[in-house]
Parts: structure tokens; C-alpha cells; sequence
């Protein structure tokens, strides 16, 4: 019960976190510089270069109605982290906009696609990665595939960002606007990916050997990893042949090829990156 309250009390301070990183990514670089890397923060951004309407109300107006919407087609897919994350970010942009009302981060467009690009994204990788997220096209897009099943949720959300950011453009007179906004959506979308996945990831080999008992052995004894055999077969020689299975971490991928060459140099091996191992002797 002990461990269920602070994991969930850890998943909330992330989104947090994750929204005030956010909130100052829109505030201090996409907006004044009309960056609209899609989503609902361009929809907002957009707004507010046309009309001057505050980014914080215009969130909570356009993302209210898509969370409702989000519910009665989505079911529980709309979740109460997504309802909280959308109503943090607007809370954190209002206290921004009070107290740093006129305050820019850069007016250099580059530097504020980058670095706005990064913190949006770490913010954004951070409410993600407690298992929530601040509304915008991946309802947007889910809402949409239930109308347009033929495209996926994943090119519905890009069709949508694509819009807003071309609008971007249209609405600051200006073919550059688009193309930050683009370079500041890809950063936000690979920062979020790096954020989410981490740099804790492992390495999974796949030995073909007919010495694969001497194999596994050694990779045990010297490695202290499992090693799990597959049953295979080569369907040129149609001949049975183990597969073995072995996931080892960073500092140990040199080790296990060394391993392997040392005791059959033509053994066939694969290897795979893999971004979560559950389980003994790895994350429990």
C-alpha cells in the first residue's frame, strides 16, 4: 500500500514537473517568436500572434472540449493524469504570465526553436513517461481514427501538426516560420523519446553456434547472465540448431562477443538494442 502511494505520488510530481518545464519552453521560446511545433501549444501560439488572447486560457478553452470529447468516444482512454497535466500546464503558464509578462527568453528564431524544442521536450518526456499527458493531437488523433480507421493515430497526429505549423507560417507571413517550427517539433518529439526511454537501456544477443552448451556456459560463469536456448532451424541445411538468448548490459556487450569468438569464431550473432528488461538481475 506504502509502495502504491509513493509511486503514485512520484508519477504526479513528474507531471509537474514535467508541465512547468513545458509552461516555460511555450512562454520564454515558441511564443514570442510564433514557433508553433504543433499540437494545441501552436494552436495556442498561433491564437495568440493573431489576437493576443493569453496561451494559458486558450489551453484550457480547446483542450476542455477535447477531453470531454476524448471520454464519451474514448472511453478510458481519457484518463484522470491527462485531465491533470492539461489543467497543471495552464495553471503554470498563467503564474509565467503574471509574473514574467514581457519576459523572452531569446529573439534569436534559431536559438529559441532549439531551446525551446528541448525544454518543451524534456517536459513533455517527463509527463509521458509518469503515464500521462497534457491533451492535444494524440487525443486529437486517437478521437479521429475512430472516424478515419484507414489512417493511424500516429499519421493522423502528424497531418494535424503539419497543419498548424504550415499555418504558423501563414499567419507570421513567413516560409522561415514554419520551417523552425518544424525543426522544433522534431527536437521536441526525439527529446521526449530520449526522456521517456532513457539512457538505461540493454543489449540482447542471438548466438547461433553448435558449440552453444560451452557458449552458454561461459557466458554465465564469466557475465553472471541467463542464458535461454530457442530451438531453431537453418532452412538451407534443414539441420536443428540451438538459438541462444542472452540480454546483457552496456559495459558487458565487448565481454560477451569475446566470449563467443573465443570459443566458436564463426558463430552467428545478432544483436539488438532493447529499452527495458524486467526481471532478475535487471529492473524488478
Amino acid at each position: 500500500m506504502k509502495n502504491k502511494k509513493i509511486k503514485k505520488f512520484t508519477e504526479y510530481a513528474l507531471i509537474t514537473a514535467g508541465t512547468v518545464l513545458l509552461a516555460v519552453g511555450i512562454f520564454l521560446f515558441l511564443s514570442p517568436n510564433t514557433i508553433a511545433p504543433g499540437g494545441v501549444t501552436g494552436i495556442t501560439v498561433v491564437l495568440n500572434k493573431l489576437f493576443g488572447f493569453r496561451i494559458s486560457i486558450m489551453m484550457l478553452v480547446i483542450n476542455i472540449p477535447i477531453f470531454i470529447i476524448g471520454t464519451i468516444v474514448l472511453g478510458g482512454n481519457a484518463s484522470i493524469k491527462t485531465a491533470y497535466g492539461t489543467v497543471s500546464l495552464s495553471i503554470f503558464l498563467m503564474i509565467i504570465e503574471t509574473y514574467f509578462n514581457g519576459v523572452v527568453g531569446t529573439n534569436d528564431i534559431l536559438l529559441a526553436s532549439v531551446f525551446g524544442g528541448i525544454l518543451s521536450g524534456v517536459g513533455i518526456g517527463l509527463v509521458f513517461r509518469a503515464g500521462g499527458t497534457t491533451g492535444g493531437t494524440d487525443l486529437i488523433g486517437a478521437i479521429l481514427n475512430n472516424y478515419f480507421a484507414f489512417l493511424s493515430i500516429p499519421k493522423l497526429m502528424m497531418i494535424v501538426d503539419l497543419i498548424i505549423v504550415v499555418f504558423a507560417g501563414v499567419v507570421n507571413k513567413s516560409v522561415e516560420t514554419s520551417l523552425y517550427s518544424i525543426i522544433s517539433l522534431y527536437i521536441i518529439v526525439k527529446v521526449a523519446d530520449f526522456i521517456v526511454e532513457g539512457l538505461d537501456y540493454s543489449k540482447m544477443f542471438y548466438i547461433v553456434s553448435c558449440e552453444s552448451e560451452e557458449i552458454s556456459k561461459e557466458l554465465i560463469k564469466k557475465l553472471g547472465r541467463g542464458v535461454t536456448a530457442l530451438k531453431g532451424t537453418g532452412m538451407y541445411t534443414k539441420k536443428e540448431k540451438e538459438v541462444l538468448l542472452c540480454v546483457v548490459n552496456r559495459a558487458q556487450v565487448a565481454k560477451a562477443k569475446d566470449i563467443v569468438r573465443e570459443i566458436d569464431e564463426n558463430a552467428f550473432i545478432m544483436i539488438s538494442t532493447t529499452h527495458e528488461v524486467l526481471g532478475e538481475g535487471f529492473k524488478s
